[in-house]
């Protein structure tokens, strides 16, 4: 099994880093099945998760986030307390793809691996706050199982097609951060709402954080 090129691996670092901002565990759990199986050399740096103790833990948690990301109220929760545990967790791993022998390259790869975990944390729980606040639970379980499908299809791009991941994977950053805007807008809106109403000023309401633009009836184009 011939070992993995560099726009391979320089993919796959940026795909550890981005993915273990979303799904951790599913990460650890997708990476050390793929040594373990003999799918994917994995390097030196990683070897590690391919091991029998680290499969079982990581697949444990990834039953437990499964259900965990699903119920409103508890993903915000999760996401709170992994928020320690993602950033450092996806520049660890990305810095293991190029190990000891490439300090330089793993120490570049553990801080750009780093901000892509923080970037993917930040709009997943900035987003799946603001879809919280909806009254209906199946907007919160649709965007867990994209999120659930986002992560394995990324880590196989990076190997697979490591060009073609460049690609999109700027595409999502790039959507990332418009999320994260969107997102703290509203949750920023909703937090001055709850603070006037503590106060007894009056109440505009705020708009939902994701709508579709409607025109107005005296807007609609005569045929």
């Amino acid at each position: 099994m011939n070992s993995l090129d560099m726009p391979q691996l320089l993919a796959l670092a940026a795909a550890l880093g981005w993915a273990s901002g979303v799904r951790l565990y599913l990460v650890v759990l997708l990476t050390g099945l793929a040594g373990y199986m003999g799918w994917v050399p994995l390097p030196s740096g990683l070897h590690l998760l391919a091991h029998p103790v680290v499969l079982a833990a990581s697949g444990f948690m990834v039953f437990v986030e499964f259900f965990a990301d699903k119920i409103p109220g508890l993903d915000s929760i999760w996401d709170m307390v992994h928020t320690a545990i993602r950033i450092p967790a996806g520049a660890a791993l990305a810095a293991g793809v190029f190990g000891a022998d490439h300090a330089a390259m793993a120490l570049v790869a553990a801080l750009l691996g780093g901000g892509f975990a923080a970037t993917a944390h930040a709009a997943k729980a900035t987003t799946r706050a603001a879809i919280n606040t909806s009254p209906e639970p199946f907007s919160n379980v649709g965007a867990s199982l994209v999120e659930d499908g986002m992560v394995p299809a990324g880590l196989w791009l990076a190997v697979a097609h490591p060009l073609l991941f460049g690609v999109l994977f700027i595409a999502v950053l790039v959507l990332s951060v418009w999320l994260i805007r969107k997102s703290w807008r509203f949750l920023k809106s909703l937090f001055g709402r709850v603070a006037r109403i503590f106060s007894g000023r009056p109440d505009p309401g705020v708009s939902p954080a994701f709508q579709l633009k409607k025109n107005s009836p005296g807007d609609s184009s005569n045929v």
